[in-house]
């Protein structure tokens, strides 16, 4: 994961997904971008381990606030949450891979109550990450 960050950074990659999330979410400022930043991380985070998914879109983030010229604080914080915040599937988490064998859970009982849970706390995030760390 390291590793593709890094290719990612020296590639101009991250430059690129920064500019098309910055697209995405520009109509409603930072607080847009942030929204598009920590859905990515969330999806990447339910797909591959949450190490390696903020360690992909950590770059993105950064070259996302540089390009906005605001502080890059909020982005980080954004995917801290998000990479942790990993309830609808058990691939993104050793721990809920572990649950489900002995809990005999089934793909879907984690969409059923993870996919909700996702997006509750998507939604505090969006709304308290910007008090405490200003852009």
């Amino acid at each position: 994961s390291f590793a593709i960050s890094k290719a990612l950074q020296n590639s101009g990659a991250a430059d690129s997904i920064a500019h098309a999330t910055i697209n995405i979410g520009k109509g409603l400022g930072p607080v847009g971008v942030l929204a598009a930043v920590y859905i990515i991380t969330t999806i990447f985070t339910e797909i591959i381990t949450n190490n390696a998914a903020a360690a992909i879109v950590f770059p993105i983030a950064l070259s996302a606030a540089t390009q906005l010229n605001v502080d890059p604080k909020p982005f980080f914080v954004a995917i801290a949450i998000a990479a942790s915040a990993s309830f609808a599937t058990p691939i993104g988490y050793q721990t809920n891979l572990l649950v489900q064998a002995i809990g005999n859970y089934k793909f879907r009982d984690y969409l059923k109550i993870g996919l909700p849970l996702n997006i509750i706390v998507f939604i505090i995030s969006i709304l308290l990450i910007p008090l405490f760390w200003s852009f």
